[in-house]
């Protein structure tokens, strides 16, 4: 007889998941019973772009494409289901791991309560009590479907305990995305990315902004242009802009000064190289929140609340409003040398994959032979 293996889909959709789940599926490896599947559901939709990611962060080439696509969330969030429940029928997985909080994370969790397959979601438990983020309405009904919820903060896992969920399903683990972080930041420094766009070590200011309520209305677009251009003429502005904010400054036809450095969206290494050495950033991602408190780099962030909160008490981040006019306020005190100290959130140490990949093999019964 051959030896009995538990197969574990494991859901990516969209760029930030890949570093999510890359940690996870190396741990896996260290249990032969354990069969990690991964299922790209094809909602990041940029293939060159999914390419690069796939390949510097050395994860395998996904098992199933399932090629969804761009669509509106509802619709989009029906073609995920649609595709992923003949494949969870097909390989009748013991479990689904699903990743931080995009829609493929909200359907193909569904999909899986459904037909009765336990659940796990890593990144479980963030809040940001902000219901008009489409992402806080997957984070709310995953959790609420999952069996194992792998939270990264104290936080995290007082905000499950407070919504009902069992003590026992819920796992501090710390954040994988981490730990990608702290495994390629030697490589991602060896590029000589910032010598590459003719910069230097904390002479610059990295932006990244693509949510709606900062892009999509015109005025506020161009107010966020404003405070940039003011910005620029302190330190230099690198903007690696994201296909959706482009549009919509072609659209209301802005002008970007010279001090404003627009390039197109960077590889994971190259991005890294970047932030690591930016004076200080400016985004309203939720990921890079995460990123520059792991590095020790100050944060702006343009948003009303984050689902993040330890990134401001115990990290570098700064929520600055939804009014681009603070930006100039709160970075003049960094330009003059004035950074807050770093700090690190409890078991962001790079590990958080093994101890996943630890509680997986345990709920399924499965030892390292």
């Amino acid at each position: 007889m051959g030896r009995v293996v538990s197969e574990i889909l494991c859901v990516v959709g969209a760029r930030p998941n890949f570093m999510k789940m890359a940690p996870i599926l190396d741990a896996l490896r260290a249990y032969p019973k354990l069969h990690p599947f991964l299922v790209h559901t094809g909602q990041h939709y940029d293939e060159d772009m999914s390419r690069i990611f796939f390949t510097e962060l050395e994860l395998p080439a996904p098992d199933r494409d399932l090629e969804v696509g761009s669509d509106t969330h509802a619709r989009q969030t029906a073609r995920i289901m649609m595709a992923f429940e003949p494949l969870v029928q097909e390989r009748a997985p013991k479990m689904v791991v699903v990743v931080g909080d995009v829609n493929s994370t909200l359907a193909c969790s569904l999909v899986a309560a459904k037909l009765l397959v336990p659940v796990a979601h890593v990144e479980a438990g963030l809040r940001s009590r902000d219901r008009t983020m489409p992402e806080e309405i997957n984070r709310l009904l995953t959790d609420q479907v999952s069996d194992l919820l792998f939270a990264t903060s104290a936080d995290a896992v007082e905000n499950l305990l407070a919504e009902g969920v069992a003590k026992e399903n819920i796992h501090l683990v710390g954040n994988p995305m981490i730990d990608t972080l702290k495994r390629h930041l030697p490589a991602a420094r060896a590029r000589g990315t910032v010598e590459r766009f003719g910069l230097t070590t904390r002479s610059y200011a990295l932006v990244t902004l693509h949510r709606p309520s900062n892009v999509d209305r015109v005025d506020s677009l161009r107010r966020i242009f404003d405070a940039l251009r003011a910005l620029s003429e302190l330190l230099p502005v690198v903007f690696p802009v994201h296909p959706r904010t482009r549009e919509r400054m072609d659209r209301a036809g802005i002008r970007v000064p010279p001090g404003i450095h627009l390039m197109d969206p960077l590889g994971y290494l190259d991005f890294l190289g970047l932030m690591d050495r930016a004076r200080f950033v400016v985004t309203d991602s939720g990921g890079i929140q995460e990123e520059t408190t792991a590095l020790g780099i100050p944060c702006l962030t343009l948003r009303p609340n984050t689902e993040r909160p330890v990134t401001i008490t115990e990290g570098t981040n700064r929520l600055l409003g939804e009014d681009p006019s603070a930006i100039l306020s709160a970075a003049k005190p960094l330009i003059e040398g004035k950074f807050p100290e770093p700090r690190s959130p409890k078991l962001w140490d790079g590990n958080a994959g093994t101890r996943i990949a630890e509680a997986l093999a345990c709920r399924l019964g499965v030892g390292l032979t």
